[in-house]
């Protein structure tokens, strides 16, 4: 019990310590969460996606698909487009001939295209595994596609609609299309489920309703999955795993399959997809892989969309991988309060800007070798919410710290900064955390020198002038001693009436009999200098009809003790000790004692440090109010 109350306050000034850690990192968090419920951040996580697709390593070529591809020579061969049925029928033909499990037709054929067109027919009739398509969705204008009325009626096709992003690229594909009242599969489904069957695999209902083929649930995509807000989620979507960029798949040209030119082996048991590749037809999308030095804005043909489709679903049902995955809300909202966490942390702790910039590029390079690795293992978590989060908790931290640095400073300068020299102030802030305690500096015995003056007859005078004259004449002579002390490295502690007290040797500790005696000269080279200042105040009154005066000083070097006295509106730095009480007595004691216009009378400690290198006498030793024992005074002599 005893131990935890003694640890009690120690956690409390910790917490204290830590308040901007706390309010920053749930603030700067819970905006950024807020930015990107709003989409703003939503095609820079895109841009992410993509660049961790060309990154990832190049997947196998998926050997299961086939495109046959009508690329430029073929239509230079046939020399008309659309191709005519007669054609097309023949190329049907040949490929069904070589036994594969399925073939995809992956051009409209709602109308004829003579000749050949009751050929084709016959094909379509005769042909149980090929698939052909229509559009659902309308385009620009609203139109959409027909199916070919054969396939229609025999339900063997599948929609080609692809869903694109705001960027124009796509990134999700479609299971089913859901129209009013009916369900249609799409054309890269299709194909799939076909070459499924000949492994034993049939669609499947879960226990949740989603579709189940093989080792994989198929979770359908939702408008807030991954990086996205507000998505259009209708119908039934996945993320689409991409194998890689274009040519991905194996790909021969319609010419070379009518030529015979493709072996057997490489059509048996696979998927067949017939499709457009040629340039100048303009069937291409932007994909995750359109971007980067080596495929800027490179596309994908349409048909080779399909096959990615239908390759991540063999692979998920097959295998039980490839399907993207991304967390709940309520896991993204952590990891990006985490990763808050970890830059407010970093910059409070370590309070500087070389250092925390350090330490951000680490802990980004992490998170986005954390993100990354996630995606190699099919996880989608947000990249770019984080990095704002862990930067932007870093940067409102520096700017706590420099506004309490400012504090700091104008706690220290409020108490330090109207009579110390911009030095001693630097090294009063630079150790400041040592000398600041609960908004004050705390107590400390130290060895200084301590320098009083007064002037004399000061009284008459000022009994003499007119209080506004009075005022100027004495703030004239406060100005100079002042910069004097100042000038010599010493702090002036207070003025009372027409004397000043100044402290050499404060606020940091001088732990060196060297840094002693280098102050115990200074107050002395000091005092010598107000004489000489003086002088020439004296002469610059004389012309003004003002009057002139000399000075007492006395010094004394020895133990004191410095520190904050007030309130905490109103705070001083003050010394106190007997070596303060010497200085005053010094500066008063027997004023018939000449001096010129400049008296200085030290104790036996400053003369001990001063005497090689100024003029002294010993003037007796005497009891000081105050003290019991006799105290040795010197006088240092003017030239």
């Amino acid at each position: 019990m005893t131990k935890l109350h003694l640890s009690w306050p120690k956690l409390k000034q910790n917490l204290w310590e830590w308040r901007g850690v706390a309010l920053a990192t749930p603030t700067v968090a819970g905006l950024i969460i807020i930015i990107r419920l709003s989409g703003l951040l939503q095609s820079l996580e895109w841009a992410a996606l993509d660049q961790f697709f060309r990154w990832r390593p190049k997947e196998p070529i998926d050997e299961r698909i086939l495109i046959v591809g009508i690329d430029e020579s073929d239509l230079q061969g046939i020399k008309k487009w659309p191709v005519p049925d007669e054609v097309l029928a023949k190329l049907l033909n040949k490929i069904k001939s070589q036994q594969p499990r399925a073939i995809g037709l992956d051009l409209y054929r709602d109308l004829p295209v003579e000749p050949g067109h009751q050929a084709l027919i016959k094909v379509f009739e005769s042909t149980p595994n090929l698939i052909g398509i229509e559009k659902i969705v309308g385009d620009s204008r609203g139109f959409s596609v027909a199916p070919p009325p054969i396939l229609g009626k025999q339900g063997r096709v599948g929609a080609n609609d692809v869903v694109l992003d705001g960027d124009g690229k796509i990134r999700r594909g479609l299971l089913f299309l859901t129209p009013p009242d009916r369900s249609i599969p799409s054309f890269g489904l299709l194909l799939a489920m076909l070459y499924l069957q000949a492994e034993g695999i049939t669609p499947q209902a879960a226990d949740n309703g989603f579709l189940k083929l093989g080792k994989t649930v198929f979770v359908p995509f939702e408008a807030n999955d991954g990086s996205y807000v507000g998505a259009d989620a209708g119908g039934y979507q996945v993320i689409l795993n991409f194998r890689g960029p274009r040519g991905t798949f194996p790909t021969v040209s319609m010419n070379d399959v009518l030529q015979g030119r493709i072996p057997p082996e490489k059509i048996r048991n696979r998927i067949v997809i017939v499709g457009p590749t040629a340039a100048s037809l303009n069937d291409f999308f932007y994909t995750p892989y359109s971007g980067g030095r080596t495929n800027f804005q490179e596309r994908a043909a349409g048909v080779e969309i399909h096959a990615h489709l239908s390759s991540q679903i063999l692979s998920a049902a097959l295998s039980g991988g490839s399907l993207i995955k991304s967390w709940p809300d309520a896991l993204e909202y952590g990891w990006i309060f985490f990763w808050s966490c970890v830059g407010a942390a970093l910059a409070w702790q370590l309070q500087s800007w070389r250092w925390t910039a350090g330490s951000l590029a680490i802990a980004t390079t992490a998170l986005l070798g954390s993100s990354y690795l996630a995606f190699l293992n099919s996880w989608w978590i947000p990249v770019i919410p984080p990095i704002a989060s862990l930067l932007l908790s870093a940067v409102a931290i520096v700017a706590y710290i420099a506004h309490i640095e400012r504090k700091d400073r104008q706690i220290v300068m409020n108490i330090f900064g109207r009579y110390v020299t911009p030095q001693i102030a630097e090294a009063i802030w630079h150790d400041r955390d040592r000398l600041l305690k609960e908004g004050r500096l705390k107590g400390q015995k130290v060895t200084a020198t301590v320098l009083f003056t007064d002037l004399k007859n000061f009284s008459t005078i000022s009994e003499q002038l007119d209080p506004e004259v009075l005022m100027s004449w004495l703030n004239e002579y406060m100005e100079a001693m002042s910069q004097l002390v100042l000038a010599h490295g010493g702090v002036v502690d207070k003025f009372i009436g027409d004397a000043i007290m100044a402290v050499f040797g404060v606020p940091i500790p001088r732990t060196t009999e060297e840094a002693i005696s280098h102050d115990a000269n200074a107050a002395v080279r000091c005092a010598v200098q107000m004489g000489s200042t003086l002088e020439l105040l004296n002469e610059l009154w004389k012309t003004q009809g003002r009057p002139t005066v000399a000075m007492r000083v006395g010094i004394a070097t020895g133990t004191i003790v410095t520190g904050s006295i007030g309130s905490s509106q109103r705070l001083d730095y003050t010394a106190i000790g007997d070596s303060v009480n010497v200085a005053a007595r010094l500066e008063s004691y027997d004023k018939s004692i000449d001096g010129g216009i400049c008296r200085i009378l030290i104790n036996e400690e400053t003369y001990r440090y001063i005497h090689a290198s100024f003029t002294t006498k010993l003037v007796g030793s005497t009891q000081l109010k105050g003290r019991e024992q006799l105290t040795p005074i010197y006088q240092v002599l003017l030239d």
